[in-house]
Parts: C-alpha cells; structure tokens; sequence
C-alpha cells in the first residue's frame, strides 16, 4: 500500500511559481507518477505525468512549456513546478501513482488528499 502526501500549494499571483511535492510512504521507483487537477465544478483534469524511472514525462496540453514533472526515488517525492501561472490553474492538485503512467485519472490506484493552488490575477 503506498499513501501520498502533497505539500507546497497556496497562494500566488499570475505569473509566479509555485513547487509542489509528493511525499510517499513507500518506495516509488516502482511506480509511475501522475499529477491532476480539479477546479470547483470541473472534471478532473490531466496535468503531468512521469515514469518510473524518470525518464520519460508527459503533460496536459494547458500546461506544456510551463509545468514541469520530476521524481526523485532516492527520497521517495515526486514534483511539480509550476511557471508563469494563470487563474485558470486555480484548482485542487493530486498526486497519483500506479505501475504504469497514463493521462486517465481512473488508471491509478494511489491518490494523495491533494493541495489547494489559487492563482490571484
């Protein structure tokens, strides 16, 4: 059983950076890593993904040249940096693991309790 735990959300003004991370409770290099998004009245959206061993990385078209996933398994996180934010990026954000990476939300068995981001224009 791996349990997620993300951190770094808040608040920020169009333009700025944000860093957000994911803590696992257990070894990650064994599993790929997703990042979502949910906005109040919105579907959960697709914003990044990485794999396992850090290699290859994918991403949402909203957020490509702007966002960027990484891992790093020695210490179990996995991150998502986050440039020139828009309001549009205010939502709730996830981090999710399974074996293997994939933009569809219903692929992964692991999710953390995600952390708010709010972009103030």
């Amino acid at each position: 059983q791996l349990q997620l735990v993300e951190s770094g959300g808040g608040l920020v003004q169009a333009g700025g950076s944000l860093r957000l991370s994911c803590a696992a409770s257990g070894r990650t290099n064994g599993y790929g890593m997703g990042w979502f998004r949910q906005a109040p009245g919105k579907e959960r959206e697709f914003v990044g993904a990485i794999s396992r061993n850090g290699i290859n990385t994918y991403y949402g078209n909203s957020v490509k040249g702007r966002f960027t996933v990484s891992r790093d398994n020695a210490k179990n996180m996995a991150y998502l940096q986050m440039n020139s934010l828009k309001p549009e990026d205010t939502a709730v954000y996830y981090c999710a693991a399974d074996l293997d990476v994939s933009s569809w939300s219903g692929s992964y068995a692991y999710w953390g309790q995600g952390t708010q981001v709010t972009v103030s224009s």
